[in-house]
């Protein structure tokens, strides 16, 4: 007589091999895209998995690590030698809008996203979570921006992840606050994005001692570079991957752009750098430069997040985000 198997035997079958279904389709559709006949296909879903912390291990499955450099190289955004030219952002501080925060729906072709226009730069600033280090956490951007007593606040650098797990408390690079630098070196060199004491964003590489030097009151580190003084970054094939997205930007008039695109999602796949970098050309930017994306991209305005968050755990603590007062 045969032995009746159980129902919790027989769920527990179920769920396993509904598990072992979908990891067969999902290796079947990563074998596809870096093996079949695209290209643009392989090289975007690459540089897309590479760009995220918890994903890589989707790229380096079937492909080798120096494949996936190449990979890499050919589609990226090239370095930028130059860094801001203040002289050439004239603050107009007789707008009649100046108190205005504007926010406009952005679309593409594989995103969507918000961008907001703050008229008056003097409200920007970068905050901080805190002490920095392996035994401190980093804040939401909801809860650096409460701290702040913000209006509008997003995500900004990076910050040590090793397998989407990091707890936001040791950042990546270099952070200034109020002329003061509380992580980093005064002698490294840095990609740095921050404002000057005349409410001016700066981007470019250069020194903590150099930042100072240049009257640079509040900064972080990230990137790429997208656009100095007016000139955009050369971009190589597919500039980068499809990925949720944060960058800032500033006008020849002073006025701020954050922009925040969604991610990893069925109706907003994400966008390359280079459509970031385009966006920000459409709207005027003479300075840009992207920021922490993926799961950190958020935008919070007025008591509550605006945007739709790729991250399946809730909002990322992280060491520092851009604050608009």
């Amino acid at each position: 007589m045969k032995k009746k198997i159980g129902l919790g035997k027989k769920i527990v079958i179920y769920f396993l091999s509904v598990i072992l279904l979908i990891l067969i389709f999902l290796t079947g559709i990563i074998l596809v895209l870096e093996f079949g006949p695209s290209k643009t296909a392989r090289n975007l879903f690459v540089n897309s998995a590479m760009e995220s912390s918890a994903g890589k291990f989707m790229a380096t499955l079937f492909i080798s690590k120096s494949k996936i450099k190449e990979i890499q190289k050919n589609n990226s955004v090239e370095a930028m030698k130059d860094v801001t030219n203040s002289d050439l952002i004239e603050i107009d501080s007789t707008k009649d809008n100046l108190d205005e925060i504007e926010l406009i729906n952005i679309k593409g072709s594989t995103f969507k996203g918000i961008m907001a226009i703050v008229h008056d730069p003097s409200r920007v600033t970068i905050g901080v979570s805190g002490p920095y280090g392996p035994s401190y956490s980093g804040k939401t951007v909801e809860d650096m921006a409460k701290s702040y007593n913000a209006v509008l606040a997003t995500n900004g650098g990076g910050f040590e992840d090793a397998g989407g797990m990091g707890n936001g408390g040791t950042p990546i690079g270099i952070v200034i606050s109020n002329g003061k630098i509380v992580y980093g070196s005064e002698n490294r060199s840095y990609e740095l994005i921050g404002f000057d004491y005349d409410n001016k964003l700066v981007v470019g590489n250069m020194t903590g001692g150099q930042a100072i030097n240049r009257g640079v009151r509040d900064a972080l580190s990230f990137g790429p570079i997208l656009i100095v003084n007016g000139k955009p970054a050369k971009i190589n094939g597919t500039g980068g991957g499809l990925n949720p997205r944060t960058a800032i930007g500033q006008r020849e008039d002073g006025a701020v752009l954050l922009l925040v695109i969604d991610g990893r999602q069925a109706n907003s796949l994400g966008a390359s750098y280079e459509d970031v970098m385009n966006v920000f050309l459409e709207y005027k930017a003479i300075n840009a430069a992207n920021l922490d994306g993926g799961s950190s991209s958020l935008l919070y305005y007025k008591g509550k997040y605006i945007n739709n968050s790729s991250s399946l755990v809730g909002a990322r603590e992280m060491p520092t985000s851009i604050i608009v007062r």
